[in-house]
């Protein structure tokens, strides 16, 4: 791949940002203006580019980034790669699309769900617990639901903003997918009150665990009532 190429990739993203959006996403610790439309419709245009990607990965800009991360082919990454790449994605979007993206789609998924949640860096646990969260939903056998409540209703309180994100997410998943645990998943969402007062947008879910547990369960068992 040319360097001229991914010096016009970066001239054109740099081209589209926009100052509202910079302090929009600043609020949110992401360092980029681009829309984000925008973004995913040069990744269409380029299709999958997995050298291309690898290199803008290289640029450490977070939005060149991002765009690597739609051009990738997920399953070509070594574990070593990808831990490698999780640990310098400090930017939150960047940290979400490399786990949802593209860790979940890799065959080591499961070898760095493992690594990252015993890591001592709550930023890198928090992708093992939000890998954790996707067994949780479509893959549980062999995991140990009852241990991770454990771990969440000890941990969970105390946690950083991130980290405690990712464990209340495995917390209302576990909640919504598994009935026999519903009950108490419900219990530590109450008695912890992690995200309790969190603002949430009219006809938008609360993150609360509770409410969303509620909420989800309440639409699964009502589908005639969806539009």
């Amino acid at each position: 791949m040319s360097d001229t190429q991914v010096s016009e990739l970066l001239a054109e993203l740099a081209s589209l940002e926009d100052p509202r959006a910079r302090a929009v996403n600043e609020r949110h610790g992401d360092d980029h203006g681009v829309n984000l439309s925008k973004l995913r419709a040069i990744a269409k245009r380029l299709k999958v580019q997995h050298e291309l990607a690898v290199e803008l990965w290289a640029t450490d800009v977070t939005v060149a980034r991002l765009l690597a991360l739609l051009v990738c082919r997920p399953k070509l990454y070594s574990a070593g790669e990808l831990d490698a790449m999780l640990r310098e994605a400090r930017a939150p979007k960047a940290h979400d699309w490399l786990v949802n993206y593209v860790v979940k789609k890799n065959p080591h998924a499961d070898e760095l769900r493992l690594a990252w949640l015993a890591d001592a860096d709550p930023v890198v646990t928090s992708a093992g617990w939000a890998l954790t969260s996707e067994r949780v939903v479509k893959r549980p056998e062999g995991l140990d639901l009852a241990g991770l409540l454990d771990t969440i209703e000890a941990e969970m309180k105390d946690a950083p903003d991130r980290l405690q994100w990712a464990m209340n997410t495995c917390l209302a998943q576990i909640g919504i997918t598994h009935p026999e645990f519903r009950d108490r998943a419900v219990a530590i969402g109450e008695r912890l009150e992690v995200l309790k007062d969190y603002p949430t947008p009219p006809n938008c879910t609360s993150p609360f665990a509770p409410i969303w547990i509620a909420e989800i369960v309440r639409r699964q068992e009502a589908p005639s009532a969806q539009v």
